[in-house]
């Protein structure tokens, strides 16, 4: 069992009755000569690593290697369900959770890239915030990750996940739509509303560049996460609500790659332009450097 795109995914969808997750567990089996033992003992520790990772920054925060970061989601967790918090307790515990992985990451611990380092705090912060609030299991969270890892798996064949290639677009974007389509799953909903979710989250972070500051995955890294999982969550109200995407998944992830292609290489992961190319971004480089 395997597909190629979007629309082959759907294809194998319908044809087999079967929800994304399940498709892409079969793939794995098949394509990947993988026991099914085997895959589950993998995504387990997947889990394992993504919820240490956004625990451990709240409980105990340090400074990043660079100093860019580091205590910003203990912020945002002590900040949930105060008089003053705006997003609602979801939202607000997918940032905290997001932007902890990204601490996690850029003080040398272990994380999940999935599908990179700079944007791995997307899906975990999206999937272990509905565990929260919406009560699901592991078992639950085992599917979302497998949902998650087909819509990935789409678009690295297809398109990009590297900032270096076609800026932040390619890599919270796409963790952005992985992380939508997972929850639209889990939540209930079709194949078809998973790329919808999908689509629409690439196509509303369509363009967004890649400029690290001093050329670490610090800032503005750390709240583009955050940008992600809020994006995930709106993508997947709206398609769980109904609401379809003008553009077909597989034409987004195609026009994702060409607008990334057309990024100038100052933004593409350079330290040379947007945040990183501020006379402050330019002044923090030079000091964190060393010169």
């Amino acid at each position: 069992m395997d597909f190629i795109s979007g629309q082959t995914l759907l294809e194998v969808c319908e044809k087999e009755k079967l929800p994304i997750s399940e498709v892409m567990k079969q793939r794995e089996i098949t394509c990947g000569k993988m026991p099914e033992k085997e895959i589950r003992e993998k995504l387990y520790e997947v889990l394992r690593i993504m919820k240490e990772a956004v625990e451990e920054p709240i409980r105990q925060p340090k400074k990043s290697m660079g100093g860019l970061i580091g205590g910003e989601a203990k912020l945002v967790a002590d900040h949930e369900g105060t008089a003053s918090s705006v997003c609602g307790t979801p939202l607000s515990r997918a940032i905290s959770y997001s932007m902890a992985v990204l601490e996690v990451n850029a003080s040398m611990g272990l994380i999940v890239a999935a599908p990179t380092a700079g944007s791995a705090g997307v899906l975990p912060g999206v999937l272990l915030s509905i565990r929260d609030t919406k009560q699901v299991d592991d078992e639950m969270l085992l599917k979302g990750v497998l949902n998650a890892s087909a819509v990935g798996y789409i678009l690295m064949r297809n398109a990009s996940v590297s900032g270096a290639e076609a800026g932040c677009q390619a890599e919270v974007g796409a963790a952005s739509a992985m992380a939508a389509s997972a929850v639209v799953e889990m939540m209930g909903g079709t194949p078809q509303m998973c790329l919808d979710a999908a689509s629409i989250a690439m196509a509303n972070l369509l363009g967004m560049v890649c400029d690290p500051i001093a050329g670490l995955v610090e800032a503005p890294c750390q709240s583009r996460n955050a940008i992600g999982v809020a994006n995930a969550l709106t993508c997947a109200e709206l398609a769980l609500s109904g609401v379809k995407s003008v553009i077909p998944f597989d034409e987004m992830a195609e026009s994702m790659y060409h607008v990334g292609k057309s990024l100038p290489f100052e933004l593409r992961e350079t330290a040379m332009g947007g945040c990183a190319g501020t006379p402050t971004g330019c002044s923090l480089g030079c000091e964190i450097c060393g010169r």
